[in-house]
């Protein structure tokens, strides 16, 4: 167990000390809103206020997953859970396969319910580990554990090639996870870790029940880029160099995966840095964004900086949404406010 508490803290240090952010974009750069001179429309009337998944949020915003199973983790995901109690949006833990293989890692998950008993709460754990002796049982545990109101099952093929520890059979995983997202009492949600979802497979996904998709595509952080830095393996380092930038950008993931699948749950998360990169993905059909790596720093520091961190953020969101005469989500996410320059 030393190792994999040892691989967290690492992960830590080398997303808060290193440049690990891909050197290409999210593709958000190539859409601008119709500027509106008149709005008509009062700014402090404009409302951040959304459901997802029957959850009500005082803004559409994933405190997406970071950390867990280590002391520093636990201060982490503290800090988190109490940003997102103070300011009503949803949280989900980082992967918790640490904690189903040692009963001392729990508390750095069971701290979110501690302080945020009443925010909406996503699991999460891996989807490979169905192919290494993951069971339905350690699914539902790792969900009542923590008193999730859903699991995550993150999909992360290039990390685990280049991850020294890695696994790498994804041989025949869609129907496992059709059986669990049938059986789970929770809803059961996907996600990439950077690298972003393909719409054939968002199609394929929800055909076999998974209530939701976060796309979390390329253009922000690399985890190819994190575990060459990692390894010790000179072939392995070269490795996380050719592939540091693959993937599919985020805002072309949201628009193929959204043309897919109307009307079907979608978070866009993968580099997005600012509110107003945030309307924009709202505006081409994200009901959430999922922020990760820019609330990191602020949470290995306390609370009151993840507060701050967010609240400028929904302030930038709240502009965006006044200047394009949005007054709600449903504005925003209904009027012909975008001009597109991608056509994939």
């Amino acid at each position: 167990m030393d190792g994999i508490h040892k691989r967290k803290d690492e992960h830590i240090d080398i997303v808060l000390n290193e440049q690990v952010t891909m050197s290409r974009t999210t593709g958000f750069e190539n859409f601008e809103f119709i500027h509106q001179a008149l709005p008509e429309i009062n700014l402090a009337d404009v409302c951040l206020k959304t459901t997802f998944l029957g959850h009500r949020l005082s803004a559409p915003l994933l405190i997406s997953s970071m950390t867990g199973g280590t002391e520093r983790g636990r201060d982490i995901n503290r800090h988190l859970a109490e940003a997102a109690r103070e300011l009503g949006l949803a949280m989900a833990v980082g992967s918790q396969r640490i904690m189903l293989e040692d009963v001392a890692a729990r508390p750095s998950f069971t701290v979110v319910r501690e302080v945020a008993p009443d925010i909406a709460l996503f699991g999460n754990l891996g989807a490979i580990q169905f192919n290494y002796g993951m069971s339905l049982r350690n699914l539902e545990d790792a969900a009542t554990i923590i008193r999730a109101d859903g699991m995550f099952l993150h999909f992360n093929p290039l990390q685990e090639s280049i991850q020294p520890e890695g696994n790498t059979n994804f041989a025949g995983l869609l129907e496992k996870i059709h059986q669990v997202a049938r059986a789970l009492p929770v809803p059961v949600l996907v996600k990439e870790v950077g690298c972003g979802i393909a719409p054939e497979l968002a199609q394929q996904l929800a055909e076999r029940r998974v209530q939701g998709i976060d796309v979390s595509g390329a253009g922000g952080t690399s985890w190819a880029s994190i575990e060459g830095m990692r390894a010790t393996d000179p072939s392995a380092r070269r490795l996380a160099q050719v592939f540091s930038d693959w993937g599919i950008d985020t805002a072309r993931s949201l628009i193929l995966c959204r043309r897919r699948l109307p009307g079907f749950p979608l978070i866009a998360s993968g580099g997005i840095r600012n509110g107003l990169d945030a309307a924009k993905a709202l505006a081409l059909g994200a009901n959430l964004v999922g922020l990760a790596y820019p609330l990191l720093e602020p949470a290995a520091r306390g609370t009151k900086e993840v507060i701050r961190v967010l609240q400028q953020f929904m302030t930038e969101l709240r502009v965006a949404m006044f200047l394009t005469g949005s007054k709600t989500l449903v504005d925003l996410q209904t009027r012909p406010v975008i001009r597109k320059v991608f056509r994939g």
